[in-house]
């Protein structure tokens, strides 16, 4: 993988150097939260059972845990066992230390362990809380497990996407965790001005998964109140500009294409050799195209079935078309976009020797994100941080706290 080849690390301080966030989550939503922190300089400590830590893992492909070593970069690890007497205390210690605090235990959970937000913010009255659930701290489904592939259905997500004849479809991947992570660390960042600028108080944030991925579909719920019609499924059409679509070509292989706009739609027209849709009036403005896109859709399709790829990008690319592949991971991580972007990286890895992700985002010019350090192993800096509030760790092991 030649696109992968360079590894990063660095030793830069970054924009959230000095705020330390406990992550006391599991899986994805809260590690995505950290995960962003992380990269721009926090310093987040992973609170962990002493017994397999986080389930995230025990997430494994060809034996080696991508999903904990891709979103885990740049964290520090601490085993903490709750059902031993004194964890508390321990924890508590900890939230002292802290501007940021990231759980995702069902509503209640946090309280009947000791640790509600009224006894973590008598401790240390700066602390932001960010709770995650699936559908929040209260409401009617406060007491439901909220898994995100449960969220992306009950979001509305899945009945739009897919094809009009077959069911709806989920992601494939971890998307309502992944929406509520980038919800999740703008909110600290609101929270930590609020503490900074303003000297207000810390506080707690309820973050479910399903606000923030409904959020992200626009404006579905205005458009069904003033239409009261639902939408079909459309594939990769769109019920708001045409043509839009992904279409096959010659070799296999395909292109998508998005002519938003009306100077692009009419480019793409006389691109193909079908100028005189212009003015065909099924054709002649977006509204039109949008009615009658399966007749336009054929037309566009059937030229691109007649080349390449390669062929179709190197035509469109000519004609300020916006047209792009449609590459599988294989073909993207050798891709020179990436490479050139250096969008995909490596970092050292004391199982694969090297493990390819991608680079810390967004790009900054004043206070840069960076790899630094890989995903921790479980524990890994029980020595660093427990000892640096006064506790000696052979005593906490032997309490089996730790």
């Amino acid at each position: 993988m030649s696109g992968v080849e360079k590894e990063w690390v660095g030793d830069v301080p970054g924009a959230l150097d000095g705020i330390r966030v406990l992550d006391m989550s599991r899986l994805v939503a809260g590690n995505a939260v950290t995960h962003l922190l992380a990269d721009h300089g926090a310093e987040v400590i992973k609170i962990e059972k002493p017994d397999g830590g986080d389930d995230l893992r025990a997430w494994n492909t060809a034996g080696v845990t991508t999903h904990w070593k891709v979103i885990c970069r740049n964290k520090k690890s601490v085993t903490l066992n709750f059902r031993q007497e004194g964890a508390i205390d321990l924890m508590l210690d900890l939230v002292a230390s802290a501007r940021v605090l990231v759980e995702n235990f069902k509503p209640g959970t946090l309280e009947k362990m000791g640790l509600g937000p009224d006894v973590l913010l008598a401790r240390n009255p700066n602390l932001i809380i960010i709770r995650i659930s699936g559908w929040g701290q209260d409401g009617m489904w406060s007491h439901r497990p909220g898994f995100g592939s449960l969220v992306e259905a009950m979001s509305g997500f899945a009945a739009m996407n897919g094809f009009a004849d077959r069911p709806p479809v989920l992601p494939p991947l971890a998307l309502a965790d992944m929406i509520a992570g980038l919800y999740g660390a703008f909110s600290a960042m609101v929270a930590i001005r609020e503490i900074e600028v303003k000297n207000g108080p810390g506080q707690v944030i309820d973050l479910s998964l399903f606000e923030p991925v409904h959020s992200v579909l626009g404006p579905i719920v205005a458009n069904y109140d003033l239409t009261q019609t639902v939408p079909e499924r459309t594939g990769s059409l769109s019920n708001q500009s045409a043509p839009r679509n992904v279409y096959r070509c010659k070799d296999g292989k395909y292109v998508a294409l998005s002519a938003s706009m009306q100077a692009m739609a009419q480019r793409l027209l006389r691109t193909i050799g079908r100028g005189d849709l212009v003015d065909d009036p099924r054709f002649r403005t977006n509204t039109d195209r949008v009615a009658n896109r399966h007749e336009l859709d054929p037309i566009v399709g059937a030229f691109m079935a007649e080349r390449t790829q390669a062929e179709n990008l190197a035509i469109f690319e000519e004609a300020g078309v916006t047209v792009g592949a449609v590459p599988d991971v294989g073909e993207l991580a050798e891709h020179p976009y990436p490479i050139d972007r250096e969008a995909i990286v490596s970092m050292p890895d004391a199982d694969a020797g090297r493990i390819a992700m991608h680079n810390v985002i967004p790009r900054m010019s004043g206070s840069p994100a960076q790899l630094r350090t890989p995903a921790p192993e479980l524990g890994e800096h029980n020595e660093e941080i427990w000892p640096a509030l006064g506790h000696e760790t052979d005593a906490l092991r032997a309490k089996g706290l730790i």
